[in-house]
């Protein structure tokens, strides 16, 4: 077994939650490390669907430790509707668990961020305006409250009211908005700290314990690298670490606590909110693997966009996360498409790069270059050995990985947990 670290390796909705859920019956600890309730996970479960947000995937497997950490941002009140509805379906929350250190989303954070992207009208950035942004910027300015400040209800009163002094002269002077009175936020969240304070422990020293113990953990990442805060399409980017090296200060653990780091993509893109996308179709193509894949965000509900394969920027991701392999969802969404294309360059001015950096402004300008693949009719949604995918099919798997120069080593065919292909050997003999 191994300490693996998954991370999406487009721009997000990769079908993270999907193989997170794959791999957790076989470890001991799963730890989500950074975001907050702008990331949606859907996974689904002998028929029935799971929309996770803040929860770990690893919450389906009743003896699955399922830690919050640090590294994450937490709307109190998005976290215990989610866990109610896990209840309600009769999954068990009892070995759920919430790092002290997490920052809170407050009411505040969240009419920020909407406002903000109000102003910015045709140049907002996208965001799910769940106040992701703002908890992040009060992080790093020290003006954020911490879960651990919640259980003190004094040091609450005293920090809130420091915080608010400021937010409001911002809320009504600069976006002439609603402000916020301190004793009415204190009721709610000192209200969500009664049921939230069970959950509560010091991660970091749980998450070294079981290392220390040889217990096997997964780490579970939000998002996607190319929403990365220093290496994503800036500024069109989330406000946290999104690719494996996040999980070090998101978890608090060292460089060498892991073992094997596989990033998720799709067997075509997409993309939701503003910013650069070189691949993106807004033909009738586009159209139908909008439809076929059901791409509407699990967060927003919002229409993603969709388009080919990108090898570009799935190099660009194996070199910054040091993949060991793709973990490939959605190759069903492509049955039935008579050509299929994959990007293997760009065209920047007069110029070809077949890897580049993804600075938003030089890629807007850019032209993808493609090679075409034929593609396959047979419906492939039962197929469980790869041997078995059609001959086009295999080829266009084998051409993904002669162009990142890493391995395939899942391979999913539709949306339920057992329709899954997997190709490494190794990852077959561990988790299956």
């Amino acid at each position: 077994m191994a300490n693996i670290v998954l991370v999406g390796a487009q721009w997000g909705d990769e079908g993270k939650g999907r193989i997170t859920d794959l791999l957790s019956s076989k470890v001991d600890m799963v730890v989500r490390f950074q975001g907050g309730d702008n990331a949606g996970h859907t996974v689904i479960l002998n028929g029935q669907e799971f929309k996770l947000h803040l929860v770990p995937s690893g919450i389906l497997y009743p003896d699955v430790e399922c830690i919050i950490g640090n590294g994450v941002v937490i709307n109190p009140e998005a976290l215990l509707s989610e866990i109610k509805s896990l209840e309600e379906k009769g999954i068990t929350t009892e070995n759920l668990k919430i790092s002290s250190n997490c920052h809170l989303i407050m009411p505040y954070h969240i009419a920020l961020d909407g406002a903000s992207e109000s102003r910015l009208g045709s140049s907002k950035i996208g965001t799910t305006k769940k106040g992701i942004g703002p908890v992040y910027s009060d992080k790093a300015s020290r003006e954020g409250i911490r879960v651990c400040d919640l259980l003190d209800p004094d040091l609450f009163w005293r920090k809130l009211n420091d915080v608010l002094e400021i937010k409001n002269v911002i809320l009504s002077k600069v976006y002439n908005v609603k402000t916020f009175e301190a004793k009415e936020i204190f009721e709610k969240y000192t209200g969500y700290a009664a049921v939230i304070k069970k959950y509560v422990v010091e991660s970091t020293f749980l998450i070294n314990k079981a290392l220390d113990e040889d217990k096997n953990i997964l780490f579970e990442g939000a998002q996607g690298t190319l929403l990365d805060i220093d290496h994503g399409t800036y500024p069109f980017v989330t406000s946290s670490s999104t690719i494996a090296g996040g999980v070090f200060s998101g978890a608090g653990i060292g460089p060498g606590r892991i073992n094997e780091v596989i990033g998720i993509t799709k067997s075509y893109c997409t993309r939701v909110g503003s910013g650069v996308f070189p691949t993106e179709e807004t033909s009738v193509i586009g159209d139908l693997i909008r439809r076929r894949g059901n791409e509407y965000g699990t967060t927003t509900g919002r229409a993603r966009r969709c388009g080919w394969f990108d090898s570009v920027i799935i190099r660009y991701s194996a070199m910054i996360n040091n993949l060991n392999s793709l973990a490939l969802t959605k190759l069903d969404v492509l049955s039935g498409i008579e050509k299929l294309k994959i990007c293997v360059s760009y065209k920047v001015d007069d110029n070809i790069y077949k890897n580049i950096t993804p600075n938003c402004y030089v890629l807007e300008k850019s032209q993808p270059q493609y090679i075409d693949i034929d593609g396959w009719e047979t419906d492939i949604t039962n197929i469980t050995e790869f041997n078995e995918l059609p001959k086009n099919a295999r080829e266009y798997i084998n051409m993904i990985e002669e162009l990142i120069k890493i391995p395939v080593s899942i391979i999913s065919v539709g949306p339920d947990r057992n329709q899954i292909i997997v190709k490494d050997d190794s990852l077959k003999k561990r988790f299956f």
